[in-house]
């Protein structure tokens, strides 16, 4: 049994930090001590899904204890955690779309005991904590030197950014990209592009400060958006006057149902929209913006191989070629979740980490 530390939400808006009793890891499964955990939009979001769990989905720690079957890594290994978390055998396993997985392994939430009843952990993982235990498959080995704040934003949003770019749109080199949103996604499409050898990466936001960011990690152009511009369209205007004739491709990463269909304005006939951010919300759109060929995907996690990208985007930052360091704009004890969230609704912070 392991004593842990945690932040716990009651699924009904309220968070605590509390203690909780760990089980030993069984077969297939293993006990991490988190060094860092990710702040983002989902973390705050699970605050309202109605049922209690241990926050944190982005992650990165050390092993502490391995179950049987576990044979990729072992105690004192650095890792990372991978939230999308495939069973490597269902039918989209199988087709190389492991981030859709069908049959995600999980650890039972009796294995998690809080005030003597199991509770679940926030996709599988629970990294808002000192300690977690997860399935094997959730774990990535970090082989670089890298900080494990740097670490725990792979996990989601540097991949899912960066992986809309290089797996799902599949950017061209020499092409034009316009990215909504300069967040830490946004940062992420960035540097994607750049890595994909875009000519032109236009970024759009309604904050200077992050545009001024954006030209750090690549962007070629910004333009300062107005709040009473209707989904993005004298914005779009812009673009089109930077490209001829609108974007190559276009990436939504604001978070801001009403956006949704903001990229469709910006992309030249025949273009690609990317939904990035994952708007869950019913909303309207104007089906004159889908004319003249334009297509619109809407990656779930950058289409997330964990053992291939995880090693390929670490040692691009072993490279150089990937900012994460600098990305990681301000750091919080487990206790200074509250603050890290405002400072994330305020955009203060290109991504907040906590360090349990």
């Amino acid at each position: 049994m392991t004593n842990a530390t945690a932040i716990i939400t009651d699924g009904k808006g309220h968070f605590v930090l509390d203690e909780l009793t760990l089980g030993d890891p069984l077969e297939n499964e293993v006990l991490v001590e988190v060094k860092a955990s990710g702040v983002c939009h989902t973390d705050f979001d699970s605050m309202s899904w109605g049922r209690a769990l241990v926050m944190g989905h982005e992650g990165a720690g050390v092993v502490l204890q391995c179950g049987p079957g576990v044979t990729h890594v072992g105690p004192g290994d650095r890792i990372l955690l991978n939230w999308a978390i495939p069973c490597g055998d269902c039918f989209q396993c199988r087709a190389g779309a492991e981030n859709i997985c069908e049959q995600k392994p999980s650890v039972p939430r009796e294995r998690f005991q809080y005030h003597g009843a199991g509770i679940e952990t926030s996709f599988h993982l629970g990294t808002m904590a000192t300690h977690t235990v997860v399935p094997k498959q959730a774990v990535v080995k970090i082989e670089v030197e890298i900080p494990f704040s740097s670490a725990a934003i792979l996990g989601c949003g540097v991949m899912t950014g960066f992986g809309s770019v290089v797996n799902a749109a599949k950017v061209e080199k020499s092409s034009s990209v316009v990215v909504l949103g300069a967040g830490g996604v946004g940062l992420s499409v960035i540097q994607g592009a750049a890595y994909a050898s875009a000519a032109t990466i236009i970024v759009i936001d309604i904050n200077p400060n992050r545009l001024e960011l954006a030209k750090q990690f690549g962007a070629t152009h910004t333009i300062l958006a107005d709040k009473e511009d209707q989904g993005l369209l004298r914005a779009a205007q812009q673009v089109r006057q930077l490209t001829g004739r609108g974007s190559d491709y276009a990436f939504e990463c604001t978070a801001v149902p009403e956006l949704g269909s903001a990229p469709l304005a910006m992309v030249r006939n025949g273009g690609c929209a990317v939904a990035v951010s994952g708007v869950e919300r019913v909303v309207s759109v104007n089906m004159e913006l889908f004319e003249w060929d334009k297509r619109y995907i809407n990656p779930l996690y950058g289409q997330c191989r964990p053992f291939i990208d995880f090693p390929v985007l670490l040692a691009l930052y072993q490279q150089g070629r990937l900012k994460l360091d600098e990305m990681v704009t301000c750091t919080y004890p487990l206790s200074g979740l509250g603050t890290a969230f405002t400072h994330m609704q305020q955009g203060l912070n290109a991504k907040g980490v906590l360090i349990p």
